[in-house]
């Protein structure tokens, strides 16, 4: 069921005690925010401290920063206005800090697979180390504090990314995602807050941070998540073994090899119903890993600054079915 979880994503929300909340920092403050992050972080006892770069985010064209989030590298609400704001990000990407965001700190760790302990392992060594060098804004009756109120307490949001296909299909996504509301969770598009799942994708996600510790919040998400994989998988054998979603699954393989034009939504909900036949084990020459990779390389703004070129919409369908052909011939 290993296929079924694409990632694991950690995020800690921090604020600097000195500092007021970003929305009312002018442009100095905000700059001297990024100063004393980036030298916490550049000249702090870790030796991770050399694998970062730093970006800042006004030096960007508009296609570079929307592949930042295609990637869910940074958030689409940090690239709407780039005036003041930095982001840090590890060599493989695994780790990225964006700076005067919605708080001072946005600290994310991304790991492949299910891997929710080992993510907030790194997440907390980092916050750990910006900790030495840096005061936090704290109370110790509401924890760390942050700009919006339900990220008070733990500050932390944890994430999987789910590739729930068969439970599309079968429609119960609604019915699912009442449930976890109840329970203290969310279950949204790949992108988070208002997108729309497309390719089959999901993001579910804790809404809790206060008043309860980091240990239960993974724990609880967790055990959801593997709930959850448990549900598509009994989904995939039932609907897996009807002709005419494996004939779907073909026709979706073949189109993908010999298409000349093919929008971005199109690719997405054939590379699904390609991952879907991967794991059912219909297809056999084809990895869930390229299949992962070309989720993110279809995407419009990372598929441009990738070959790097700006390119019309059309042009854009036209590369992306070239890059679809070469890389599953």
């Amino acid at each position: 069921m290993s296929d079924i979880v694409i990632s694991t994503r950690v995020r800690l929300a921090r604020n600097l005690k000195d500092y007021p909340f970003p929305c009312r920092l002018n442009r100095q403050g905000r700059e001297k925010v990024i100063e004393s992050v980036r030298d916490a972080l550049i000249n702090g006892n870790s030796a991770i401290a050399g694998d970062f770069s730093f970006i800042k985010m006004s030096e960007l064209d508009p296609q570079q920063s929307v592949s930042l989030v295609e990637k869910h590298l940074v958030s689409p609400e940090f690239i709407s206005d780039s005036e003041g704001r930095a982001l840090l990000l590890s060599k493989d990407e695994s780790l990225s800090i964006m700076l005067n965001e919605e708080d001072h700190i946005r600290l994310q760790v991304i790991k492949k697979g299910l891997a929710l302990e080992e993510a907030y392992d790194i997440a907390d060594k980092l916050d750990t180390l910006l900790d030495e060098r840096l005061e936090f804004a704290f109370d110790e009756r509401l924890g760390y504090l942050t700009q919006c109120p339900t990220n008070l307490g733990t500050g932390m949001r944890a994430s999987v990314m789910l590739h729930l296909p068969a439970l599309e299909k079968s429609k119960v996504i609604s019915r699912i995602s009442g449930n976890l509301s109840k329970l203290g969770l969310i279950i949204r598009g790949a992108h988070g807050e208002g997108t729309e799942p497309k390719g089959a994708m999901y993001q579910l996600s804790n809404q809790i941070t206060l008043g309860i510790s980091e240990k239960a919040a993974i724990e609880n998400l967790k055990n959801i998540a593997n709930q959850l994989m448990i549900q598509e998988e009994q989904a995939r054998e039932r609907i897996c073994s009807s002709i005419d979603v494996r004939d779907t699954i073909a026709r979706s393989l073949g189109i993908l090899r010999s298409a000349l034009v093919i929008t971005h939504d199109e690719a997405l909900k054939l590379l699904s119903n390609v991952r879907l036949g991967i794991s059912s084990g219909q297809i056999k020459d084809v990895t869930a890993a390229q299949v992962d990779e070309l989720m993110t390389a279809v995407e419009p703004a990372t598929l441009s600054v990738n070959l790097g070129k700006t390119l019309s919409p059309h042009d854009r369908d036209i590369e992306r079915a070239t890059l679809l052909r070469n890389k599953l011939a």
